[in-house]
């Protein structure tokens, strides 16, 4: 099994100049596993689905056929369960192999609009009907959308979220369209080790489905963590997953000269990649080892963990010219710090810092320009102006920006 994933150690720059003196440098570690190692494991999904009054309309006419869509191409021997929310629950079906279709699509026909939002009364409903089926021999999901704000119970929901993913059970949080709280389905999220995302559009909704049951069905092995030992005075500032989203992970000390970071699942075909800004020690001339990387993950239909290791190692040269810089490596540099600019700018407006805020989307603007991002830099130029001129910051620009610079990576691989 080891010898199908592979773990890689780049370097943004190679060699670097000699110093007597500390200096930065990037490190990129990749994990990806085959896809033929894909054993494609039963899952047990929950869709946990908001219907309340704001759904009405196309919102609620989409949901129901991305939801009729996606159990279509579900297998026989998958469980499925079908929860609806308003400010009530409702288990419209409750966890069922996915043997006969019938019931299912009959209780999505029948859904209609109703009531405000009550999230945390659909997670603990999804929740029972997921425990009915936990355990190795099934991959576990929680598909959750809401187009609102829920009101008085997001600790509750956060909380549920912790507790299912310590249970075993990924959420993946889909907020459609500008009313919902962003902050919140990240958290969820990442409590459940899943992740958010933005649905601009109702059309879209079947395609986020489809992307969550295809990327389960082809995963490969989940609990993946990073753990990097470097020498003494090699010291990690920040860590950034960069493949498949950018996502600040922060690092977790294990040590003085230790840190380790969770990854999640590996999906087949997909490099799983975190970005490591880090200062490196004074060297002359030579070739040192700075590190050892270790992939501990645990392969689906078994329960020992594999671990991959490898020494990452740095050339150093007296004569060094612009072409030691690795292009992979420092386009990903780029995209992520796209990414931290419009993090703060969004961050800074929220507190009413304006002129920090417009500083830092016209710097996201320019180095958007330069990765080709055209859509983008003027959607953060057009919030800086908004901001200058005392406007707010549009819900739909908020959500845009946040989302899709978080994709940037993505958008690399399909060019």
């Amino acid at each position: 099994m080891s010898d199908a994933i592979t773990l890689t150690c780049k370097w943004g720059r190679t060699p670097i100049p000699a110093s007597s003196t500390s200096q930065a440098g990037y490190l990129l570690v990749e994990a990806i596993a085959s896809p033929a190692l894909a054993p494609s494991l039963p899952l047990n999904v929950c869709f946990v689905l908001d219907r309340s009054g704001s759904m009405q309309g196309a919102k609620l006419d989409n949901l129901k056929a991305a939801t009729r869509q996606v159990i279509e191409r579900l297998q026989p021997n998958d469980i499925a369960a079908i929860v609806i929310f308003d400010d009530n629950v409702q288990t419209l079906v409750p966890a069922t192999p996915v043997g006969d279709r019938s019931q299912f699509i009959a209780a999505v026909n029948a859904i209609s609009e109703a009531g405000g939002t009550a999230m945390s009364l659909g997670m603990q409903a999804g929740q029972v009907e997921l425990q009915k089926h936990l355990g190795p021999d099934r991959l576990s999901r929680m598909v959750l959308l809401t187009d609102g704000q829920t009101w008085g119970d997001e600790p509750l929901c956060r909380d549920l979220a912790r507790t299912l993913g310590q249970s075993g059970v990924r959420i993946a949080a889909f907020g459609l369209g500008t009313e919902w709280n962003e902050q919140l389905l990240d958290d969820i999220a990442a409590a459940s080790n899943g992740y958010a995302d933005y649905i601009a559009s109702p059309a879209q909704i079947g395609d986020f489905f489809q992307k969550v049951i295809q990327d389960d069905r082809a995963t490969v092995a989940t609990n993946t963590r990073l753990l990097l030992r470097f020498i003494r005075d090699a010291t990690p500032r920040t860590v950034y997953r960069v493949k498949p989203i950018i996502e600040n992970l922060g690092y977790q000390p294990t040590g003085e000269t230790a840190v380790a970071v969770r990854l999640g699942d590996l999906v087949g075909g997909q490099p799983v990649a975190v970005l490591i800004d880090l200062v490196l020690p004074p060297r002359a001339k030579g070739r040192f080892r700075i590190a050892q990387a270790e992939l501990h993950t645990t392969p689906v239909q078994q329960t020992g963990e594999v671990v991959i290791k490898q020494d990452i190692l740095l050339d150093v040269a007296d004569q060094v010219g612009p072409e030691s810089y690795v292009p992979e490596v420092m386009n990903l540099v780029e995209r992520v710090t796209a990414f931290k600019l419009q993090t703060k700018a969004l961050q800074e407006a929220a507190t009413g810092n304006v002129t920090g805020a417009t500083q830092k989307l016209r710097a996201a603007a320019t180095r958007l320009l330069d990765l080709g991002e055209l859509e983008l830099a003027e959607k953060a130029q057009q919030q800086a102006t908004a901001l200058e001129q005392g406007q707010q910051l549009s819900p739909e620009a908020q959500k845009e920006l946040r989302y899709a610079t978080r994709r940037l990576t993505q958008r690399l691989e399909e060019q």
